[in-house]
């Protein structure tokens, strides 16, 4: 019986998606545009050997059709893909239940408002469900922005900050010491529940705790919890767990699967923790386990901050750290490396990107093998099933085959 790890790039996106015109996202290409970024201010190209030796280049260009400021690094072991996105959204949920076999065909529920994102009567009807009235913010905005506007406003009144993004979210910031980390757990809880009843779809509720002294020291933490609705029907995860295997979450993928078809959650700030987590999970686990982590960091560090320079270091960081993942698989496990959409640094604005992800397989002693384009996400859950004997999801179409052949 074999074992599986999936490490999701999260908003590593490789070039605009076919249908990147219905969201506005034609250019976009979160991994040329970062290396360009990096080349003209660090004089030198991004150092990826790892990655390159997977194949994430040449899925690279067969995706954005362009060159790479990139130090060059021939596929050489691993198999690559680019995959395009079947479901409606470019958001969190929509690119992981999709890789799981259960893709969003469905329209999610939004606020687009930009500057009064939350109708009246909602905000009435938090401060009714919560106790607590108000919010401030009632906007679009950038999460550590809008903190630094709004976080000495918000501990004076003790009035959470609202706000939202492209995403079906509504997200609450608040001061883990002044509000309270339990008390904002609770009142998102409390908001979960008042959108669920009013059957507004929305995707998640993000509680965003801060601390600090004043707007020039705060800092979010690690005690970020997304509260998400259910995925519309059994995933890939809930096979595994209802057949007797075991599926262990690393950071936010419980949150995101809103905890169904886990066995077990473990918590990791920061990339490198996240990574050192998903070793320890993945050395200790049993055969028919799958170790399922989600790296944060690249998207809500680098691609919504647009930080190209930050993000480019952060990929030299975990290519660093190939190698001694590569060394924890025996010869019947298999390493999934892939994103749940682009986050392009280089894009206007603060959203999300329409883009092209890399699915990148490996395990010992794989030749170089081209997956080609897939046209869903859900391919890697169909492979996924087919690795652990369970019967196909509805989506998606297995390459195990080629992975063993």
């Amino acid at each position: 019986m074999a074992r599986a790890l999936i490490l999701v790039v999260d908003g590593f996106g490789i070039g605009a998606a076919p249908d990147a015109e219905s969201f506005g996202d034609v250019g976009a290409n979160t991994f040329a545009n970062l290396a360009d970024k990096f080349l003209q201010t660090q004089g030198r190209a991004l150092a990826l050997p790892h990655l390159g030796q997977m194949g994430l280049f040449e899925a690279a260009k067969a995706a954005g059709g362009t060159s790479l400021s990139v130090q060059p690094q021939t596929a050489t072991s691993g198999a690559y893909a680019h995959a395009a996105e079947i479901s409606s959204g470019k958001d969190t949920p929509s690119g992981h239940w999709e890789m799981m076999g259960v893709p969003v065909l469905f329209d999610w529920g939004y606020f687009l408002d930009k500057t009064d994102s939350f109708p009246q009567s909602l905000l009435e009807q938090i401060s009714i469900r919560t106790g607590i009235e108000g919010g401030l913010g009632n906007c679009h905005a950038s999460g550590t922005t809008i903190i630094a506007q709004l976080g000495e406003q918000h501990m004076q009144t003790g009035i959470p900050i609202l706000y939202t993004s492209a995403d079906s979210v509504l997200q609450v910031a608040a001061h883990e010491k002044t509000f309270g980390l339990d008390n904002l757990y609770r009142y998102c809880e409390q908001v979960r529940e008042l959108l669920d009843d009013l059957d507004l779809n929305i995707g998640r509720v993000i509680a965003r705790p801060f601390v600090g002294d004043d707007a020039s020291n705060f800092q979010r933490t690690g005690n970020r919890r997304d509260y998400s609705i259910l995925p519309p029907s059994p995933t890939v995860l809930d096979a595994i767990c209802d057949n007797g295997g075991t599926v262990i979450s690393v950071g936010k993928i419980a949150d995101i699967y809103a905890h169904q078809g886990i066995s077990r959650k473990v918590k990791a700030t920061g990339l490198d923790e996240l990574i050192d987590a998903s070793l320890v999970e993945f050395d200790n686990a049993q055969n028919n386990t799958l170790v399922f982590s989600n790296l944060v960091n690249f998207d809500q560090d680098y691609g919504h901050r647009r930080d190209p320079i930050g993000y480019g270091q952060a990929l030299e960081y975990f290519d660093t750290r190939l190698p001694e993942i590569f060394s924890r698989l025996k010869d019947d496990d298999y390493l999934f490396l892939i994103a749940d959409h682009g986050c392009d640094p280089t894009w206007p604005g603060s959203d999300h990107t329409r883009e092209f992800v890399p699915i990148l397989a490996w395990k010992p002693n794989m030749k170089s093998i081209d997956l080609g384009q897939r046209n869903t996400f859900a391919d890697l859950g169909a492979t996924v099933a087919d690795i652990f004997a369970l019967q196909p999801p509805v989506y998606g179409t297995s390459f195990k085959s080629l992975l063993t052949s």
